[in-house]
C-alpha cells in the first residue's frame, strides 16, 4: 500500500514535461501544473506557431497567461525531497513533449499510434479503434503520427485540401479549385502523388543505377591504385638493383683503373731505381778511377809514373744522363684527362637517359584526359595558392604582399648570395612546384611583363639565353606589353592575339602536356595554348623588364 502511495506520490508532483519532481511549480488556468521554466520554455517555443496550449489537455490561450505559483504544491514538493522521493520514471505510454499525442485522450494523454489524414486527428491504439471497426471509417487515409495535420487544413475556406495545382504547385481544397485556381491545371492531391510518386520511382532507379555505376568505378580505381602502386613499387626496386649494378661496375672499373696505375707505377718506379742504381754504381767506379789517376798524376819519380801509366784499367761502357730518354712531367696525368673525358660522357649519357626516363614516368597516365575548364567557375576549382621565392629574385626585384607581388625597382635590394639568384636577368621563380592541375592569376602593371612556366634546373648564373625565361627549351613565357601579347619558347617568338587585360589566367595540366594563357576581365578569352609533354615538375616564374613594371599573384580562394 506504501509503495502505490508513492507511486501516487510521484505522479501527482512530477512535471509533465521534464518528468522530473516539480521545481517552483505553477498551474495553468485549466488546472495542470509544470515547472516555472518548462512551461515558459515549452510556450516560448510556441510563439513561433502563433499559440500558447498546455501540454497535456492541448486547451489553448489567449493571450500569453500570466503564471502564479502554486504554493501547496511548492511546499509538498520540498517535504518529499527531504525524503528522498525522487520523480516518476517515464511510462513509455504516455506522450512527452517530443512525441504526438493523442487528440481524444482526457487528462494525461497517451502517445498517437495513427494520424488520419481524413479527420485530422491522431489516435491512441485505444481511440483509434473504429476505424477498424466502422467501414466509412476504414477507406480513410492512416499514417504514422505527424503534428502536421493542420497544414491540410486549407487556410482560406477551413477545408481539407485534397486538389493539387499543378500551376501554381500548391495543394488546394475543392472550393480553391472552382474559385482562385479556376482555369488552373488541378487535378486531385492523390492522382498527382501517383504521378510524383512515378517520378520518384524513375529518379530513384537512376540514382541506384548511379550508385552501381560509381561503385563500379570506385572498384575499378583501387584495382588500379593497387597495381599502380604494384607497378611503382617494383619499378622503384628494379630500377635501384640496376643502378645499383651500375655502381657496382663504376667501382670495379675504378678498381681496375686504380689497379692497374699502381701496377704501372710500381713497374716504372722499378725501371727507374735499377737504373739510378747502375748509375750510382758507375759514380762510384768513376770516382775510384778518377783517384788512381789522381794518385798517378801526383808521382814525382817520372820513371814510376811511365812504369805505372800502361797498368791503368779502361773505362768501361759509359751511361750518360744524355742518352736516358724521359717523358716530359706529365706521368698520370693523361690516366685522369682521360677519366675526365670519360666523366663527361658518362654525365650526358646520364643527364640525356634522365630526360628520357623522367618522360616515361610523366607519360604514366591511369585515368583518361579530363575535359578542360570551360568558365571560370570551373578553372578555380583548380587555383593554385602561389608565393615568390626570394632566393631566386634579381637583386632589382622588391617582393611585397607575402612574397605575391614583385616590383622592379631603381637600387639592388639587400639580398644575400644565393646559388639560386638570377644574376643578371630581371626575374624570379615560386616556391611550388606545379604538377596536376593547376590555375593561377596574375594581375601585370607596366609597360613589359613576362607571366612564365618553367622546369626548375633553368640556368641562373650570366646573361645567356640558358638563363632567360622564353629563350631555351626549359621555359614558356607569354610576354605582356601595353597594347600586345607574344609568346616565347625556345627564343621563338609567336604573336598572340585577343583581347589586352591587366589581368591573365595561367592552366596548366602536367599530365596531359596542356598549358594555357587566358585574358580574364569579364569574361576569360583563351590567349594561346601549348600541347607539349612536360619531363619535370614546372615552377611560375615572373620576369619584370622595366622600373616600376609590376605583377601580383591574385587571391583566388
Amino acid at each position: 500500500m506504501a509503495q502505490q502511495e508513492n507511486q501516487l506520490d510521484r505522479q501527482i508532483l512530477s512535471c509533465s514535461i521534464c518528468l522530473d519532481l516539480l521545481k517552483d511549480p505553477v498551474t495553468t488556468d485549466c488546472g495542470h501544473s509544470y515547472c516555472r521554466s518548462c512551461i515558459n520554455t515549452h510556450w516560448d517555443n510556441g510563439e513561433e506557431r502563433g499559440g500558447y496550449n498546455c501540454p497535456q489537455c492541448r486547451q489553448t490561450f489567449t493571450p500569453r497567461p500570466v503564471l502564479g505559483k502554486n504554493t501547496m504544491l511548492a511546499d509538498l514538493a520540498e517535504e518529499l525531497k527531504k525524503t528522498g522521493l525522487q520523480a516518476a520514471p517515464a511510462d513509455p505510454c504516455y506522450a512527452g513533449p517530443a512525441d504526438v499525442a493523442c487528440d481524444f485522450c482526457t487528462g494525461r494523454k497517451l502517445k498517437a499510434l495513427k494520424s488520419c489524414l481524413n479527420c485530422l486527428a491522431s489516435y491512441c491504439e485505444k481511440h483509434l479503434q473504429p476505424h477498424f471497426q466502422s467501414a466509412p471509417l476504414k477507406k480513410h487515409k492512416l499514417v504514422k503520427p505527424s503534428e502536421k495535420l493542420q497544414e491540410n487544413i486549407c487556410p482560406r475556406h477551413d477545408e481539407v485540401m485534397k486538389m493539387f495545382c499543378r500551376t501554381d504547385q500548391q495543394c488546394i481544397c475543392y472550393l480553391c479549385s472552382v474559385d482562385e485556381h479556376k482555369d488552373h491545371d488541378t487535378v486531385s492531391a492523390a492522382a498527382e502523388r501517383t504521378e510524383r510518386q512515378r517520378e520518384l520511382g524513375l529518379r530513384r532507379q537512376t540514382i541506384q543505377q548511379r550508385v552501381q555505376d560509381t561503385e563500379k568505378d570506385v572498384k575499378l580505381l583501387q584495382q588500379e591504385e593497387e597495381a599502380l602502386n604494384v607497378s611503382a613499387d617494383k619499378a622503384v626496386e628494379d630500377s635501384g638493383k640496376i643502378f645499383s649494378e651500375l655502381i657496382l661496375l663504376l667501382l670495379k672499373r675504378s678498381s681496375d683503373v686504380m689497379q692497374q696505375i699502381r701496377s704501372q707505377q710500381e713497374t716504372e718506379v722499378s725501371r727507374v731505381r735499377e737504373l739510378q742504381e747502375r748509375l750510382e754504381q758507375e759514380i762510384t767506379e768513376l770516382k775510384r778511377k778518377d783517384h788512381e789517376l789522381q794518385q798517378l798524376s801526383d808521382t814525382e819519380d817520372h820513371n814510376q809514373f811511365l812504369h805505372n801509366y800502361p797498368s791503368l784499367s779502361p773505362l768501361s761502357e759509359s751511361t750518360h744522363s744524355s742518352s736516358i730518354r724521359i717523358r716530359p712531367l706529365r706521368y698520370f696525368d693523361d690516366v685522369t684527362a682521360a677519366v675526365s673525358k670519360v666523366r663527361g660522357r658518362l654525365q650526358d649519357i646520364l643527364s640525356e637517359s634522365e630526360r628520357k626516363i623522367l618522360q616515361i614516368v610523366y607519360q604514366v597516365d591511369v585515368l583518361l584526359p579530363q575535359p578542360e575548364p570551360e568558365t571560370r567557375a570551373d578553372f578555380l576549382r583548380y587555383s593554385q595558392e602561389i608565393t615568390l621565392d626570394p632566393n631566386t629574385a634579381y637583386r632589382r626585384l622588391l617582393l611585397s604582399e607575402g612574397d605575391r607581388k614583385v616590383s622592379y625597382m631603381r637600387v639592388d635590394q639587400s639580398y644575400s648570395n644565393h646559388p639560386d639568384r638570377f644574376t643578371y636577368w630581371d626575374q624570379v621563380l615560386t616556391r611550388e612546384s606545379l604538377t596536376g592541375r593547376c590555375y593561377w592569376e596574375m594581375e601585370v602593371g607596366g609597360r613589359a611583363v613576362g607571366v612564365t612556366v618553367t622546369y626548375k634546373n633553368i640556368s641562373r648564373s650570366g646573361n645567356s639565353h640558358e638563363c632567360r625565361f622564353g629563350f631555351n627549351d626549359k621555359s614558356w613565357m607569354l610576354y605582356c606589353e601595353v597594347n600586345s601579347y607574344s609568346l616565347y619558347n625556345n627564343s621563338i617568338k609567336t604573336p598572340v592575339p585577343g583581347p589586352v587585360s591587366s589581368r591573365v589566367g595561367v592552366y596548366l595540366d602536367h599530365s596531359a602536356g596542356v598549358l594555357s594563357f587566358y585574358s580574364v576581365s569579364d569574361t576569360m578569352t583563351l590567349l594561346h595554348r601549348v600541347q607539349t609533354t612536360f619531363t619535370q615538375p614546372l615552377y611560375a616564374g615572373v620576369r619584370v623588364c622595366n622600373y616600376e613594371d609590376t605583377a601580383e599573384f591574385s587571391k583566388l580562394k
